[in-house]
């Protein structure tokens, strides 16, 4: 199945995405601040929030700091969760074409992600071993949500900015239709913009919560003209909303919140 009918399909009830960046240091106190501790909050969270999300985008760095334990703890996360929903390798990846072979290899064969960020700006060869992956989404940094993002992203290339210039270029990459871009939702105005530009293609768009995006503009800008292609990514907001017993619940709760106010824009 491509990547583009895998999303739709897991995107009829939902456009959230739950973001599995377990930082062990911030478990419940309910829960002990180790690798199987980390474990056990990832599957009591996907538990309590896998019939409002379409996709998990899980932090690699969260994973790689428990060393040799957490590649464990990433393939038991993945296992729990269900087939029909997104997983996405948030590791932004991307380096000259033999090394970017292996990150693909590694991410989409021996992890079986459905999707991974990569970062484009090393150019099309750093790209092309993920994109041969047809089945697969790769959604490369065009605008992220981080105030450092105008450090670059926003100089101009002749007379465009670097990211309108990395959406259109790659767009040329798209052969298999299996590329999508990272688009900040604290950058309204060009999440509009480059929606236009990029019509069909699906957008991951990160800050919401924490970092203050707004979700009726990641709803309204972020969406085709069907209402879909836009995973709206929140973290911290749902995953550390209690540091009780209660966490679970309280994720549920907050899920909930999120796909019902998604659900209201998108109409």
């Amino acid at each position: 199945m491509s990547f583009l009918k895998k999303l739709e399909r897991a995107q009829k009830r939902t456009l959230l995405c739950v973001g599995l960046d377990t930082d062990i240091s911030k478990l419940p106190a309910s829960i002990p601040k180790t690798a199987n501790g980390v474990l056990q909050f990832n599957k009591k969270i996907i538990e309590a929030t896998k019939k409002y999300v379409c996709a998990y985008k899980i932090n690699l760095a969260f994973y790689e700091t428990l060393g040799k334990d957490g590649w464990k703890i990433l393939n038991e996360t993945l296992k729990a969760i269900p087939k029909n929903i997104i997983t996405i390798a948030d590791g932004k990846r991307g380096d000259i074409g033999n090394t970017s072979a292996m990150y693909a290899k590694s991410l989409f064969e021996d992890l079986n992600f459905d999707a991974a960020t990569v970062n484009p700006l090393m150019g099309f060869d750093s790209v092309e071993p993920f994109l041969n992956y047809k089945n697969k989404g790769v959604f490369l940094l065009a605008v992220t949500s981080n105030k450092g993002a105008r450090d670059f992203q926003f100089l101009k290339v002749g007379k465009k900015y670097l990211y309108k210039k990395i959406v259109e270029t790659s767009l040329k990459w798209n052969k298999h239709k299996n590329i999508g871009f990272v688009v900040g939702a604290t950058k309204s105005s060009e999440l509009k913009e480059l929606r236009k530009t990029a019509a069909s293609v699906p957008f991951l768009i990160p800050g919401i919560g924490s970092q203050g995006g707004s979700l009726k503009n990641a709803v309204k800008l972020g969406t085709n003209s069907k209402n879909n292609l836009a995973i709206i990514n929140v973290s911290r907001s749902i995953i550390y909303a209690s540091n009780g017993s209660n966490f679970a619940e309280i994720a549920e709760k907050e899920s909930k919140k999120y796909f019902d106010e998604i659900k209201k824009y998108r109409i």
